[in-house]
């Protein structure tokens, strides 16, 4: 059976790179918002950009090679080079670079942590943060029914000092999730829900492209909480989280 598609994943590359109009732009971000296809295809972009950004280091060419690629791209008269030498120089600094771009753009194939940081990215723009606008627990929670496979666990830590926002549906690990979204001061943080079989696991902070990540899992339960909170803060909300009842 063939992968679902859908074929305005095409203008995604066009779109991170800053090559479509603001109307243009307008009209992907309203399909996306109703496309998990496009939304996954989204996050992959983004990861694998943070990624490039984090993972690959950049090198200068030594003064030799580039003494010797600008010779062999001179013009050389029909004298001084048959047209099968030519050719095989033309081939192998072609061969040069396939070799370099996939060295350079094809890295291994981004984790949830890095799919968590470009959903959360993802939220943060304008209209997308919350389907379901709410303080109360008990107004969050039952919106999910019908909308997920599963019931998220819902929790209100406003005593503790990260007060409920909301909640919406997002797209990770190949599936439909639940985003829950807590604030803190003038910081929001996404807790994205959903399940997974195998024994609970403590609290692990990492970091990606700037933001804090905390992971664990809990009742079957993987929960990852992402936000721009120090790291301190944000590992004090999982050990609230865990600890409310």
């Amino acid at each position: 059976m063939n992968a679902p598609s859908c074929d305005q994943t095409l203008l995604l590359q066009a779109e991170f790179d800053g090559e479509l109009d603001a109307a243009q732009a307008a009209a992907l971000a309203a399909h996306r918002a109703a496309c998990p296809i496009c939304q996954q295809a989204a996050a992959d972009l983004a990861a694998l950009r943070a990624r490039l950004k984090e993972e690959v280091s950049y090198h200068r060419a030594p003064e030799r090679l580039r003494r010797a690629l600008a010779a062999r791209q001179a013009p050389e008269s029909p004298t001084r080079a048959a047209p099968w030498r030519r050719l095989a120089a033309s081939f192998a600094a072609g061969a040069a670079l396939a070799a370099s771009v996939a060295l350079f753009v094809a890295p291994e194939h981004p984790g949830p942590a890095d799919a968590v940081v470009s959903a959360h990215l993802r939220s943060l723009q304008p209209g997308h943060l919350e389907d379901v606008v709410s303080t109360d627990q008990h107004t969050v929670k039952p919106w999910f029914d019908g909308k997920l496979d599963f019931a998220p666990p819902v929790k209100d830590l406003a005593a503790q000092s990260f007060p409920l926002q909301g909640g919406r549906l997002d797209y990770l690990a190949g599936r439909p999730v639940a985003a829950l979204v807590y604030g803190r001061a003038k910081h929001e943080i996404n807790l994205f829900v959903w399940p997974e079989p195998g024994a609970d696991l403590t609290p692990e902070a990492a970091t990606r492209n700037g933001y804090n990540l905390v992971h664990w899992r809990s009742g079957g339960m993987s929960l990852w909480a992402a936000s721009d909170l120090e790291k301190s803060e944000l590992e004090d909300f999982a050990a609230r989280w865990r600890q409310e009842p």
